[in-house]
Order: structure tokens, then C-alpha cells, then sequence
């Protein structure tokens, strides 16, 4: 895609996004191509118009998926009340309850983890039959109504690799499993099973809804100090399962976002090994500038930006976004703005003045 050069023309405000708990008012641009069209190009050809915000994207967590219910995260057309319905048994069968102060769900504390020797896994481990669910019903209820062809639609996946081995033997005993050579081969043939399944549920999620862009994938990794397991372990045992999911989404020419917080900069490096196209480091824990520096020309990150609203003039908060723009907004090095910590810094004036800036910066315009 050829990048246009910045018109103010472009500012024509055509639409706006309702002010939200978490953000301000958002307003729409006349873009030179449609947000749509622009978020895609970011995420699958690397090449951006302007700074994706992330109201671009539409994520889809749906009822029929046993996780979304258990982990109380769904998005579909149908009303889901977190407290009334979250919690229960997830696809294998392991029991989630909602926290609702955390406003997410944990493995019941009062049951027992399955096992504690990766070597049983197929002892305790049954995979669900897919085909016996009520896909038609699913699709029926969100083709054409939830789901729409004028956004970004985006798969959730919740439960990832390591997250799924954590949810059978609790957390010790599968930090042991990855590290422990007896061990080492179940793990591997765990992993190598939980690929064929993502695969097989990928499969399903895009023969039976419309519009679906790629899939984001959830594997928590890392604490606030550091990462969970060691990266050579990760490589050995969980990069060659996600690369085949992660190749197989790009088959489908769709992208593949991982979601994983904690502090993981030393496991980068194997994202990207493992085929992920998008990361969004938690900014709390991570140094994002500089994961931004050494490997945004490999996989694309979303990088914040800090400040008080109520204590920022608006024009320090333009300076914000040009200074922001002059770092990350490179056309060989694209990335995308992160909300997961800053979404209140979206103010009207910054947003305007990242957008004008990002796009001249990204059609390689210089940016005052």
C-alpha cells in the first residue's frame, strides 16, 4: 500500500466513538482509507498509514467457547453478565470461578490440580468433539450483527500453552514440568497436542463466522520481576507448538496477536521465533522503549504514553504526541499505540495531534 501524504482535510471529523469508563470521546477522522484497511495493514503487512489506537478492532469472545464463559469474558451479540454467568468448567473440563474484584476468573483454589507428572497428561487430558457443538446456532446469532465487514474483527483465545499446562497441574508442578528432563517429552507431545487442537478450533471458528481478521491468543509468561520460565526452556518446548498455530493462521492470511503479560523482555525473542505478528508489553513491568528499539523491525509492539490529563495543557500534550510519533512512528518500523495502561491519555488533543503526526512521520514526512 502506498502511503499518501498528511492532508488537513483529513480532519474533517465524520463520526465519534461515545465517551467510555476508560477513554474520552473518540473522534473520526475522514481517513484516506478506512480505519479497517489501515489496522490490517499495520498487522499484515507492516506498513502503517497512522497510529492504531485500538478502536480500530473488534474483539469476539463467544458463548459457545467454554473458556469464555469460565474465564467470564464474553463478547458477542448475546448480553453475558460476568457475575450471574462467569465461572464453571472450561472446554477440558477444569473449574473456573469469578473474582469479582479482579474482575476475572482463577482456577477453583478448592479443587485439586489433575496431576502433578506431565507423564499421565493423556490419563487426565480429553479433548472436546467440535463437531458436535451448535456451530450454525453461534454463527447465526452474530454473522451480519455482531460481527460486521466494516471492522477489524479479531478471535480471542484464552488459555494458552504454558496457561493450559498451569490449569492441570497447577503452577509448581508445571514450572517443574519444563524444567525437569523426565518430564521434558510428555511436555513436548502435550504441546505438540494443544497445537492440533488451537488448529482444529481455528478451523471451526473460520468456516463458521464471517469477517474473522486473525486470532489473539492468550499465554501468560512473566511476573512483575521476570519471566516465568527460563527462554531456553520456552524455545525448546513451546515455540515449536506456536509456530505451528502461528503458521496456520497465516495460511489462512490472517494475523497472530499474542497476549502475554509480565515483565518479558527476555522471552521476545521467541515471539518472535514463534510467528507472532503483534505484542503489547505491559508498561508497568516492561522497559517498552527499548523492547520497541531492539526488536520493532521484527514484530510490532504497543508502546504507551504517560501523563496526567488533568495536570497537562494541551499543548504539552501535543508536544506528547509529536515527541511520541518522532520515536515510534517509523515507516520501517511501525507500531501500534497501547491503552493497556494509558487509555485516559486519548484526550481529544493528543489523539488529533498523534494522528496528524504519526501520519506524516509514517509517509515520511518530518514531524515538527
Amino acid at each position: 500500500m502506498d502511503i499518501p501524504k498528511f492532508s488537513e482535510d483529513e480532519l474533517k471529523v465524520v463520526d465519534e466513538l461515545p465517551e467510555m469508563p476508560w477513554r474520552p470521546v473518540i473522534k473520526i477522522f475522514d481517513y484516506p482509507v478506512t480505519a479497517r484497511e489501515a489496522m490490517l495493514s499495520v498487522y499484515k503487512d507492516k506498513k502503517a498509514l497512522w497510529q492504531i489506537i485500538g478502536v480500530e478492532n473488534q474483539l469476539f469472545n463467544p458463548w459457545i467457547y467454554p473458556d469464555n464463559i469460565a474465564r467470564a469474558w464474553v463478547m458477542e451479540a448475546q448480553p453475558f453478565d460476568a457475575l450471574k454467568d462467569g465461572g464453571g468448567l472450561d472446554v477440558f473440563g477444569v473449574k473456573w470461578v469469578y473474582v469479582p474484584v479482579a474482575m476475572g476468573s482463577m482456577e477453583d483454589p478448592n479443587e485439586e490440580p489433575w496431576m502433578d507428572d506431565a507423564n499421565d497428561w493423556k490419563e487426565y487430558v480429553h479433548f472436546p468433539d467440535l463437531d458436535s457443538w451448535d456451530w450454525e446456532a453461534s454463527a447465526a446469532a452474530n454473522n451480519d450483527i455482531y460481527l460486521k465487514p466494516d471492522v477489524v474483527n479479531t478471535m480471542w483465545i484464552q488459555n494458552g500453552f504454558f496457561e493450559r499446562l498451569i490449569s492441570f497441574m497447577g503452577f509448581e508442578d508445571a514450572s517443574v514440568a519444563m524444567i525437569d528432563e523426565d518430564q521434558e517429552d510428555a511436555v513436548k507431545e502435550f504441546m505438540r497436542a494443544m497445537a492440533d487442537f488451537y488448529i482444529d478450533l481455528i478451523d471451526h471458528f473460520v468456516k463458521y463466522y464471517k469477517y474473522i481478521d486473525g486470532f489473539y491468543i492468550h499465554d501468560d509468561w512473566g511476573s512483575s520481576k521476570d519471566t516465568f520460565v527460563a527462554p531456553d526452556r520456552i524455545a525448546e518446548i513451546v515455540v515449536p507448538a506456536m509456530r505451528r498455530v502461528t503458521d496456520h493462521i497465516h495460511g489462512l492470511g490472517m494475523y497472530a496477536e499474542l497476549h502475554s503479560c509480565g515483565c518479558n523482555y527476555k522471552q521476545v525473542q521467541n515471539m518472535i521465533d514463534a510467528g507472532w505478528d503483534v505484542w503489547i508489553p505491559q508498561a508497568a513491568v516492561n522497559d517498552v522503549e527499548k523492547i520497541y528499539n531492539e526488536f520493532g523491525d521484527q514484530i510490532i509492539i504497543g508502546v504507551p504514553v504517560q501523563f496526567d490529563p488533568e495536570k497537562t495543557t494541551e499543548e504539552e500534550q501535543r508536544q506528547a504526541a509529536r515527541d511520541y510519533a518522532k520515536k515510534f512512528c517509523k515507516p520501517d518500523k511501525p507500531s501500534i499505540f497501547s491503552g493497556i495502561d494509558c487509555c485516559t491519555c486519548l484526550t481529544p488533543a493528543f489523539r488529533e495531534e498523534l494522528y496528524i503526526a504519526s501520519r506524516k512521520a509514517y509517509s515520511g514526512e518530518a514531524v515538527d
